[in-house]
């Protein structure tokens, strides 16, 4: 005989053993309370007094089987009626539901993001960086002003050779000031560089509204991943009831001697799997909840769900006219063409590596000295202005300035190729976006019939338990199928509303209005029909 394993939930255990000894309706309610399922501890774990407990019962069942009382129908019955009150709970119920949660929905997890997402706080920054770009321009075609300054003393020794002239020694200061004013009067390559500037600015702003409209994609993916894995732990725990409401039978039919080992065998393997799965799948919804803190700074508490009757728009335009919408608004290819701009800009700029330069130019200056190396020279003090015209033309430069000009001109063709790298990169992100949306309104229609069907067979599976012609296994095996259609009907809604954002992200026309139209099909505490 194989025995329970401690991680079978206490409350079925008892609920089976009572009922084969014997214990009465009220009797059973007061003894025994369902635990609620919580993240911090496995389903069903069991302490160490009952355990105890529950081999003593064991033991009084084997007794009273042997005396040939064979109770596995009526317990049959109760366990299917217990696992339609927990499968009810957990179906009306998230993993995450406290009575003092405060619900957040998409809209609140895109606002705290707003605040708190690293990713666009750096690009705001470097937006509000290149707008000093436009000064640094206008700089170069101002006047620019130097004042040089210098001081400075000399001491010096002579020694007359060949002569009776005895050696002398003499010392002596130097003060000097110089202001030089410098106005650019015709210079190309400042010219084209200002124009650069206007550039850079407007790409800058471009890249910033696109980590917006990123920040709104990844937002409402990862609240969205939060909704699926958390479906998946309440499916998965619903699964872990029925199967251990079934390997507790099948341990009970055995007994009696109704059944075979090998059905005791099935449904503990059964159950081993599912405690792995209900594992992994409460790491995912850990995972899931982290990628939103990644984003808000925070842990979602308890999120809105979807409606059950989410409002499904059907799409009015084709996919060309989606295509045709991404290419003229995706921020992608306009940043491409902007990078096509300064591209041919610079071109432009490294051709005037050639031409002369003309600037106007004013200098004074003021020196004075009390004395001088010279033996024949005294100090002096001389102050001086000068204005005028200084032109410079460059004749070669040992061929940099060519080279330059042949660099930007194949920059410029990669910019080009990096736009038709774009175009074609929106095309096809586009075609996925529409042929997901659309596959996900076909089979939200397709799972919403799958659903009623397998509520048909569960309806069905019940009545035939109570004639007799189908067994426990048979209801929970249905139960289970119904369970699963409803997390693949509610996965299909989810995905159906991601790939909405995603359609309008790939044609560059996502904002916020589109993430509070999705809140509308969210269940918000207090507006829920």
């Amino acid at each position: 005989m194989m025995t329970a394993k401690p991680l079978i939930s206490k409350s079925i255990a008892t609920w089976l053993i009572a009922s084969h000894l014997g214990f009465t309706s009220a009797n059973l309610l007061a003894a025994v309370t369902i635990p609620p399922l919580t993240m911090s501890g496995h389903l069903g774990a069991a302490n160490t007094a009952t355990t105890q407990n529950k081999v003593t019962a064991q033991e009084q069942l084997t007794k009273k089987n042997r005396a040939g009382k064979n109770t596995a129908k009526p317990a049959a019955l109760m366990i299917d009626k217990q696992v339609n009150q927990a499968n009810q709970a957990i179906e009306t119920s998230s993993i995450t539901s406290q009575p003092n949660d405060k619900q957040q929905t998409l809209l609140d997890i895109y606002h705290q993001a707003l605040a708190h997402d690293p990713t666009l706080a750096s690009a705001l920054s470097a937006n509000k960086a290149a707008q000093e770009i436009i000064e640094q321009g206008k700089a170069l075609y101002l006047p620019t002003v130097n004042f040089n300054a210098s001081a400075n003393t000399t001491q010096s020794h002579i020694r007359y050779l060949n002569s009776k002239t005895p050696p002398g020694s003499s010392g002596y200061e130097n003060y000097r000031a110089d202001i030089e004013a410098r106005q650019p009067i015709y210079r190309k390559q400042n010219l084209v560089q200002i124009e650069q500037t206007y550039t850079q600015v407007s790409l800058a702003n471009k890249q910033y509204h696109l980590s917006q409209q990123d920040l709104i994609l990844r937002t409402t993916q990862a609240y969205f991943d939060v909704l699926i894995a958390q479906d998946k732990v309440d499916l998965i725990r619903a699964q872990n009831i029925a199967i251990i409401s079934q390997l507790e039978q099948a341990k009970a039919t055995f007994e009696v001697g109704t059944s075979t080992i090998t059905d005791v065998n099935e449904a503990q393997a059964r159950y081993d799997l599912i405690v792995a799965q209900e594992i992994a799948a409460v790491n995912e919804y850990e995972i899931a909840k982290h990628s939103v803190e990644a984003i808000t700074g925070d842990l979602p508490t308890k999120l809105a769900t979807v409606k059950p009757n989410v409002q499904i728009n059907h799409l009015s335009q084709n996919m060309q006219d989606w295509q045709l919408v991404g290419r003229q608004n995706n921020l992608n290819i306009q940043i491409q063409q902007d990078n096509l701009r300064l591209a041919e800009q610079e071109v432009r700029r490294a051709e005037a590596g050639h031409l002369p330069t003309l600037d106007a130019v004013a200098n004074m200056s003021n020196s004075y000295s009390n004395g001088s190396a010279s033996v024949f020279s005294t100090g002096n003090d001389l102050r001086s202005a000068t204005i005028g015209v200084e032109l410079q033309i460059p004749l070669y430069a040992g061929g940099l300035i060519t080279s330059k000009a042949r660099q930007a001109v194949l920059n410029k063709q990669k910019a080009l190729d990096d736009i038709d790298i774009a175009q074609r990169k929106v095309d096809l992100e586009t075609q996925r976006a529409y042929l997901n949306l659309s596959s996900s309104i076909a089979q939200i229609k397709a799972l919403e019939q799958a659903l009623i069907s397998a509520k048909s067979q569960l309806d069905s599976s019940k009545l035939g338990f109570e004639v007799g012609v189908r067994t426990t296994v048979d209801v929970l095996n249905s139960q289970q199928q119904y369970f699963s259609a409803k997390r693949d009907l509610l996965q299909a809604r989810y995905s159906y509303l991601v790939n909405i954002i995603r359609l309008k992200a790939a044609s560059g026309m996502v904002s916020e209005p589109d993430l509070d139209d999705i809140n509308q099909q969210l269940v918000i505490a207090g507006n829920a029909k």
